[in-house]
């Protein structure tokens, strides 16, 4: 009886979104019979423990990357960061090397943490971003983004190349090889369930832009008179829920959980990042679209949905709750399927 290949599965701690949409990732390995092991930091890591507690699970070093208040000063905290965050790279780099003899790694996917990889076993990074955005130094960030990607062996695309993509430019460049589109990542299946909620906030992303919305979204709720279910997106310990008023909360609901108020809600407001795009896609949900700040990423992506009369959008300053009215003119999305193709995990049997 042979034993089950070791397979590293690294997302970076960005909020929540490279966590969730590994979690399929993580599901088809399993289902392959491969052994996945868990490494990141901070609420990535605590989330995967949580939905996966009978996986091994390993703590990673921090980017510790944090949003300065003004979310538009955030490139330039990057560019001041970025020692540290190279440090912390090579760190990780360090870690990895002995993690392959020490857990016996047949292979390494990495959700966007560069210093995961290595010669020894297969390397795989997962991005929607070939192009990064990043205002008028986006051809230099996106060349040493290209650069970093073209380190591991395969480079897996979660979009579509075609005019069905959601990520678009994003998605798209011929100086990254051994590209592979997979298709739409996403946890979550669709169901016809009865509605239970008017309005689910969903909400995510690195501090304080997830409290500053927080507060937004609670004083324009205030005369709001549908039913409400609001996810403020902290991973805690523990699981909390309240009421008040017409609204619910909860600080966090595992997979299954938010699949199942997903499906009961008629209306989604969330962040434009790319994991929940492509959730809302699978299950075909209409939307409202708040970007985060300085997020040239988020922003493109709600300008896109919105182009593509899938939702409207708005800024967080900008934002008042009758513009909710504006989603009866845009179709929402229409319904996509999420599949992993057994054939995508080859590269990892011949070690």
């Amino acid at each position: 009886m042979t034993s089950k290949k070791n397979i590293l599965v690294t997302p970076l701690n960005w909020g929540i979104g490279h966590a969730t949409r590994c979690i399929p990732i993580i599901n088809k390995l399993i289902e392959l019979d491969f052994n996945p092991i868990i490494a990141s930091d901070g609420e990535a890591l605590q989330l995967l423990q949580k939905e996966f507690p009978k996986l091994k699970s390993l703590a990673l070093p921090s980017y510790n990357i944090k949003y300065p208040k003004n979310g538009n000063l955030i490139k330039w905290k990057l560019i001041f960061d970025a020692p540290r965050i190279l440090k912390t790279i090579k760190k990780e780099t360090e870690i990895v090397q002995e993690l392959i003899q020490s857990e016996n790694l047949s292979g390494i996917i990495s959700d966007n943490r560069f210093g995961v990889r290595s010669d020894k076993v297969p390397s795989v990074f997962i991005t929607h971003q070939l192009n990064v955005l990043s205002g008028s130094t986006t051809f230099l960030s996106s060349k040493i983004h290209q650069k970093l990607i073209n380190k591991f062996d395969e480079c897996w695309i979660p979009d579509v190349n075609s005019e069905e993509s959601l990520a678009k430019k994003l998605s798209l460049s011929d100086t990254v090889k051994n590209q592979k589109f997979i298709g739409f990542l996403s946890r979550f299946k669709k169901n016809n369930l009865d509605v239970k909620y008017d309005l689910l906030v969903l909400l995510s992303g690195i501090e304080p832009l997830r409290s500053q919305l927080e507060n937004k979204l609670l004083s324009e709720l205030k005369n709001y008179k549908g039913k409400v279910l609001f996810v403020r997106g902290v991973i805690e310990k523990e699981q909390k829920s309240s009421e008040k008023n017409n609204i619910k909360f909860y600080n966090y609901l595992l997979s299954h959980e938010l699949e199942i108020a997903i499906n009961e809600s008629i209306l989604i407001i969330a962040r434009s990042g790319y994991s929940t795009i492509m959730d809302l896609a699978v299950l075909s949900k209409k939307a409202f679209f708040i970007p985060t700040k300085g997020q040239y990423e988020q922003v493109y992506l709600a300008k896109r949905m919105q182009k593509l009369r899938i939702a409207p959008y708005s800024s967080v300053n900008k934002f008042k709750i009758e513009m909710l009215d504006e989603v009866k003119n845009y179709a929402g999305f229409k319904e996509n399927t999420s599949e992993i193709k057994t054939e995508l995990f080859d590269l990892f049997k011949c070690k």
